[in-house]
């Protein structure tokens, strides 16, 4: 069967090819399928239609047999995909089991077909995601245990600030997506939810059959059922897009310091290389932070489909009319782009390149004035603090002023070695006795992610 033509150019860069399949014209039409086969089957369970029913409605519960050009064609008229899909899914029926199409979508409205296979398809798209963090997890853990010790310039406002290692920078991301692996997985119970309410959300073509239905439709699709149905509540999808949105941030954190530390003059940390990746049509020479970029997209794009999924809430009475529609390709494309920049992220981490050296070599760029604070502490325990913040701040001026190395100026200055000896300061000028708990961070950020996984 034809399937509508996509835009694809982006998608290799900007997603995942399982998570578009999730989304695509067949996932779309198999999950409301996959919702109408179970209709059938626990209907037959309950006694409310034919056992004999239910094999050829299956049968005809394949999104391969349909034309999804065809079907698109059909929803600009129906104003959703379930009325024309039922309608072609009873003419498939039919031709080969008359009396069985008389039993096909039995109670349902659409919404509770196309709700329903929204959320088998967000189950299957949240066990990728799920997937993808957790690697992605172990890779950081890697990395931030490999470099617990590796001392970088700490820079605040975009400025050196006092030292800091490369693992408890690794080990912030880390634990940022620790805590979006605890979201999701606290959210999958209200999330994995089936839709059924029938026109207005009552049942009421049910009778007293409605209850034992509705129960084993939820069994036969491994869903559990609400306490009513949700046609117009719609806090389960929107508190999806939210953790997806923090997610997504949290990437865009770790592609932001990335492509900050590729700059040409900091040049720190690398994603990995591969030939023709990150170069320029033009300059030989470059490297950009391809990867990186795309973290930075989605971390951008992702806030306002979020917002749609949080404007869509107030939606009229039973049924919504426009909000609930503004749904329908926002929070698929939330996943797809949480789903690209996760892929991107772990290649990432995986085979990031580091170079101590030049972090090093950073350290020393201000000629020492990144342990100013050091300095400060040990002296105002000797002299005061106003005293000895007052004498730092001014050594620290001269230095600058002088272009010379502040422990050259704090060894010219009396007040500073009357109290502190030249091993002191040796040492208080050292970024790797100034590294206060980072390692403690790193283990701290490590053993909660081992904890989750157990």
């Amino acid at each position: 069967m034809r399937e509508r033509a996509n835009n694809q150019l982006f998608d290799a860069y900007f997603t995942g090819r399982d998570m578009r399949e999730i989304f695509s014209d067949r996932g779309r039409v198999q999950g409301m399928l996959d919702f109408e086969a179970a209709l059938a089957r626990a209907e037959a369970r309950v006694g409310l239609i034919p056992q004999a029913a239910v094999a050829p409605i299956e049968a005809a519960c394949k999104a391969e047999l349909y034309d999804f050009q065809t079907l698109g064609e059909a929803i600009v008229s129906a104003g959703n995909s379930a009325i024309p899909l039922v309608k072609l899914l009873g003419k498939q029926i039919a031709s080969v089991d008359r009396e069985a199409e008389r039993y096909v979508h039995l109670g349902a409205t659409s919404q509770d077909v196309m709700d329903t296979g929204l959320v088998l398809q967000l189950r299957a798209a949240l066990g990728l995601i799920e997937q993808d963090l957790a690697t992605l997890g172990d890779a950081l853990a890697l990395q931030a245990q490999r470099h617990a010790l590796t001392p970088m310039a700490g820079r605040t406002w975009l400025q050196h600030a006092t030292p800091v290692t490369l693992g408890m920078k690794i080990a912030g991301w880390l634990g940022a997506l620790t805590r979006s692996r605890e979201r999701l997985q606290q959210l999958k119970p209200r999330l994995f939810s089936v839709q059924f309410g029938g026109a207005s959300g009552s049942l009421a073509a049910l009778g007293e059959q409605a209850l034992p239905i509705a129960q084993a439709l939820a069994e036969e699709l491994d869903l559990s059922l609400p306490e009513q149905p949700w046609h117009t509540q719609r806090d389960r999808l929107v508190e999806t897009a939210a953790v997806l949105g923090l997610i997504a941030g949290s990437l865009g954190k770790l592609g932001r310091d990335i492509s900050l530390l590729m700059q040409t003059e900091a040049a720190e940390v690398f994603e990995p290389s591969a030939p023709g990746k990150g170069g320029s049509s033009t300059m030989p020479h470059k490297r950009n932070p391809v990867g990186a970029a795309v973290l930075i997209s989605a971390a951008t794009r992702v806030p306002g489909l979020v917002a749609t999924m949080f404007s869509a809430m107030p939606q009229e009475h039973e049924r919504s009319l426009g909000l609930w529609h503004a749904e329908w390709e926002t929070l698929p494309e939330i996943c797809c782009l949480v789903a690209g920049a996760l892929q991107q992220a772990v290649a990432i981490a995986q085979g990031m390149q580091v170079d101590p050296e030049r972090m090093l070599a950073n350290l020393d760029l201000t000629r020492g004035l990144v342990l100013a604070e050091a300095v400060s502490i040990v002296l105002a325990q000797r002299v005061g603090r106003d005293t000895a913040h007052h004498l730092i701040e001014q050594c620290c001026k001269r230095a600058v002023a002088e272009q010379r190395h502040l422990r050259a100026v704090l060894a010219d200055e009396p007040q500073v070695t009357e109290q502190l000896s030249a091993e002191q300061l040796d040492q208080l000028l050292d970024p790797a006795h100034y590294l206060g708990q980072a390692r403690q961070w790193v283990e701290r950020a490590v053993a909660e992610h081992h904890h989750f996984k157990v």
